[in-house]
């Protein structure tokens, strides 16, 4: 780590991509790691989705403005796996076996369970997805689920029913919403699936628990992880690579934790004390096993999605 440190600073810069400041905590993350090792940070095209963080790698390679490092949907990860230098971070152990590819190309460093936020003043809590078809509610998703993962991953909990995936359910349950025109915009509804870690600030901030709650129907936990990786065309690649030991550490851990996303280490960190048990209090409760969809279930889901969504919901 001396070494890494000493190379990191020697670079003296580090570019990121698709890391908007109220995404995860990554406005005081990135500030943190600045300020800690005297590292400038860039960070190029912030509201970038996964596959336009790639696109962007291969428009700037060769400059020095080429992102360093990437934050990406699972799917995206996997299937640029060949752009990515091999890392281990020192708290690779901790990880997840499923969040991280085993030479170390990419690898989780927080994630979310899907969740739903309302407002308490027009809707009671729903007790489950189904429960938000109901006349007069309008709701919504963050985007649309053909072309944004958490748009997708709210598409995906819907369908869960007795905690089997099943993307026809999840798309038939939006289809309803629509017909009875339930299914509105983010800022006009009274209820947004999104992930807990976007609901719960979203709860923690302006008129707080007054306006804004969240819920997690139990035996419906639809999870997921963001992985981290290292372009293996990366301009400095000592300051990339401190970056992920950075965002693995025990401290940038606790720093995903405080914006309510779920460490990847997380189990690690409470087995050792070093978790902030404050931060993980305020976390939304869930209760059931997490489903995690693994590449072969994704795909046939986007599948599904991608052929009957435009013609059912639109």
């Amino acid at each position: 780590m001396d070494r890494l440190v000493e190379a990191a600073k020697k670079e003296g810069a580090l570019t990121v991509v698709g890391l908007p400041g109220g995404w995860v905590g990554y406005k005081e993350i990135l500030a943190r790691f600045s300020d800690k090792y005297g590292i400038k940070v860039t960070s190029i095209v912030p509201e970038a989705s996964s596959k336009q963080e790639i696109d962007t790698a291969a428009r700037l390679k060769g400059t020095n403005q080429a992102p360093d490092v990437f934050d990406l949907a699972l799917e995206v990860a996997v299937a640029n796996a060949k752009l990515f230098a091999p890392y281990r971070v020192t708290g690779w152990a901790d990880i997840p076996d499923e969040a991280k590819e085993q030479r170390g190309r990419w690898f989780a460093a927080y994630g979310g369970y899907m969740s739903i936020g309302y407002d308490p003043r027009k809707v009671p809590a729903p007790a489950s997805y189904g429960a938000l078809v109901r006349p007069g509610t309008i709701v919504a998703l963050p985007g649309d689920p053909r072309q944004t993962a958490s748009a997708f991953g709210a598409v995906m909990a819907a369908s869960l029913g007795s905690g089997l995936p099943d993307a026809a359910r999840g798309v038939d349950l939006f289809a309803r919403l629509k017909k009875g025109g339930m299914l509105g915009r983010p800022d006009q509804a009274a209820a947004v699936v999104d992930w807990d870690y976007m609901n719960a600030a979203r709860a923690a901030s302006g008129q707080g628990a007054a306006s804004w709650r969240v819920t997690i129907p139990k035996n419906e936990v639809f999870a997921s992880y963001y992985m981290q990786a290292i372009s293996a065309d990366a301009p400095h690649p000592a300051a990339a690579r401190l970056w992920e030991e950075f965002l693995l550490s025990d401290e940038g851990q606790n720093l995903f934790l405080k914006a309510y996303a779920r460490p990847a280490r997380m189990e690690a960190m409470e087995m050792r004390d070093t978790l902030d048990a404050d931060a993980a209090a305020r976390l939304p409760e869930a209760s059931g096993d997490p489903v995690i969809l693994n590449i072969p279930e994704q795909d046939q889901a986007k599948s599904y999605v991608t052929a009957h969504w435009g013609r059912m919901v639109g």
